[in-house]
């Protein structure tokens, strides 16, 4: 069975409990202690942070399987700043400031196609109050993930940061 939860603040352990389930999904910080130190610890303190999480529950056991998290994002920050030089001038204005940032959407290749991202992105987005909703994926069009987003009422609204991603957005329904 799975179950999934959401929180608003974050202990010790809850980090290190999502830290193996990033890096096995990403592998993009070399530890620990560099992502806590250029990513998580900075997103945490940041105004409406939240982070849903997925669990494999068995017996009286839970195993995090996956997470999404974003916070809003606000002029200042580094990915709305980088956001507002890649977008044409008017989808900047209109999307960036007070808007939900979400940052991250990871589910252990092992727990994939069971539905947990979908389940996931709809946890840590309800019930928000931002208006308006934003995140960097791949610019594939066949990846699963634009699949998923699409499917969830998310648009494309412009480059990413880099070649290879789009931006999309949603408006809160």
């Amino acid at each position: 069975m799975t179950s999934c939860d959401l929180v608003t603040e974050v202990t010790e352990a809850d980090t290190q409990e999502v830290w193996p389930v990033y890096d096995a999904v990403f592998g993009d910080r070399a530890d620990i202690d560099s992502w806590r130190s250029t990513t998580w610890d900075l997103h945490v303190a940041r105004d409406g942070f939240r982070l849903a999480r997925a669990y494999d529950v068995e017996g009286g056991s839970r195993r995090l399987v996956g997470f999404a998290y974003g916070y809003t994002g606000a002029h200042g920050q580094w990915w709305t700043d980088q956001a507002n030089r890649v977008l044409a001038p008017d989808v900047a204005a209109e999307w960036l400031g007070g808007h939900f940032d979400l940052v991250s959407l990871g589910v252990l290749e092992e727990a994939r196609r069971r539905g947990l991202g979908r389940a996931l992105l709809r946890e840590v987005t309800r019930d928000l109050p931002n208006p308006r909703w934003t995140l960097t994926t791949s610019g594939d069009a066949e990846d699963p993930a634009r699949h998923l987003y699409a499917s969830e009422g998310w648009q494309v609204i412009g480059p990413g940061l880099i070649d290879g991603q789009v931006t999309m957005g949603r408006r809160r329904p």
